[in-house]
């Protein structure tokens, strides 16, 4: 303790930002004079979560209003703040209108989702200001402004269960000049005419994951994009217009009759497609150019045409350095022996994962045929579903892969082999 008595305030200060949680910080600052210094003058980061602790579910809304308003106001220079309030029943406008407008001119980040009668518009309060990072959800922007509720520095903005106009969340990007990260998860798009169409612009985008959203068309502009992800959506037509900067293309669990990432490919590094149906020529061609590839994951993907295939050939040609394959698809008599054929090597591929939904004869066949045209391979992973009620032919299936697979790990000793059954 008189260790803690010599520390610096500013010290202090860190110290109770890095708490998070106002219950922590509070009863931290209560030490002695000196932390309550700390506390009002250097505190930086200040959490109200109602997960974090079952008395803001337990108390009224109004003595919780009272407790989050004495300990902001005790604070003189907040940097960050969160107000996770998912289980409590609705705040006061004006109460948390003074939150905001007390720590708005110091405030770098804002994570907020509280239900207010009627809705507080963060656009009005926090805009022309130096927040960098917005987390908003459960809310809805309206008319938006972009002259006016500008974000001079905010470079990440994430949007959950948010009610927004097409137009408005394509203003609200433009209000943003600095913006590199973007998360839409679940948004509720007000429709303006039967077809429902996102276009959306902005040249510092960076990132860009999008979940649960059903739309006809999501059109994308974004010259500096490097990462996209969409996961868990209906989409009749998605098209990104950039300049060729993406690196790292991942989409799980997608339904999109037009897919159209650009034609200039020949930055992507990582491809990671999952529960995911591909017209596979066409997808191949999409990504063929892609000679940077270094990890490429077909994970429980379906073909449109049963008699298509991915073939190792195209594969080793194509991304010569591929250091990490992930392959998980129904495997067929025609197609693994058409998929295994050539001769060239995945000579940098170092980690190889294989997967089955339904295991059968031909799954370690093709663990074989894939060991042998990968050279250097360090690791190999091996993902099964293997149910509890299994029936005499799976017993016998999975007994003749057990036998083959110790076969083959006595060959290749020098590659490190893992199972991964669910």
């Amino acid at each position: 303790m008189a260790l803690m008595e010599h520390l610096p305030v500013e010290v202090i200060g860190n110290i109770l930002s890095r708490l998070g949680a106002a219950r922590d910080v509070v009863i931290a600052s209560a030490t002695c004079r000196k932390w309550r210094e700390a506390c009002r003058k250097h505190l930086h980061a200040l959490s109200f979560n109602s997960s974090d602790w079952p008395v803001y579910r337990d108390i009224t809304t109004s003595r919780l209003e009272i407790l989050i308003t004495q300990t902001i106001f005790q604070t003189t220079g907040l940097q960050g703040l969160s107000i996770l309030m998912d289980d409590v029943e609705e705040f006061s406008a004006s109460t948390v209108i003074a939150w905001l407008m007390y720590t708005r001119e110091t405030l770098r980040q804002l994570f907020y989702n509280v239900r207010t009668t009627p809705n507080v518009n963060i656009l009005d309060i926090c805009g022309r200001q130096k927040l960098e990072m917005l987390v908003l959800a459960h809310n809805s922007i309206t008319g938006v402004e972009p002259n006016y509720q500008r974000f001079p520095c905010l470079k990440s903005l994430s949007l959950s269960y948010v009610s927004i106009s097409a137009l408005d969340l394509n203003l609200l990007l433009t209000a943003c000049p600095k913006i590199e990260t973007l998360e839409l998860v679940n948004p509720e798009i007000a429709m303006s005419d039967a077809q429902v169409t996102v276009e959306l612009c902005s040249p510092t985008l960076n990132s860009i994951f999008v979940e649960a959203i059903s739309l006809d068309k999501f059109i994308l502009e974004a010259d500096s994009l490097e990462f996209l992800h969409l996961k868990d959506c209906a989409l009749e037509l998605f098209e990104l217009i950039g300049k060729g900067t993406l690196k790292h293309f991942k989409i799980d669990d997608v339904s999109v009759i037009h897919l159209d990432i650009g034609e200039t490919v020949e930055n992507l590094e990582i491809v990671d497609i999952s529960n995911f149906t591909i017209i596979w020529p066409k997808f191949y061609q999409m990504i063929s150019r892609s000679s940077k590839l270094r990890r490429l994951r077909l994970w429980d993907v379906m073909f449109d045409d049963e008699d298509e295939i991915v073939d190792l050939e195209t594969i080793a040609v194509c991304f010569p350095q591929l250091s990490h394959l992930s392959l998980s698809y129904d495997l067929r008599d025609g197609v693994l022996h058409y998929g295994l054929q050539g001769s060239s090597y995945l000579e940098n591929v170092i980690v190889l994962e294989l997967g089955w939904t339904v295991i059968n004869d031909l799954f370690s066949l093709w663990v074989e045929g894939l060991l042998k045209r990968c050279p250097n391979l360090k690791k190999l992973v091996i993902h099964g579903l293997v149910s509890e009620a299994k029936s005499h032919e799976e017993c016998h299936m999975l007994a003749n892969f057990t036998s083959s697979i110790i076969r083959l790990s006595r060959k290749y000793m020098y590659v490190d082999v893992q199972f991964e059954y669910e």
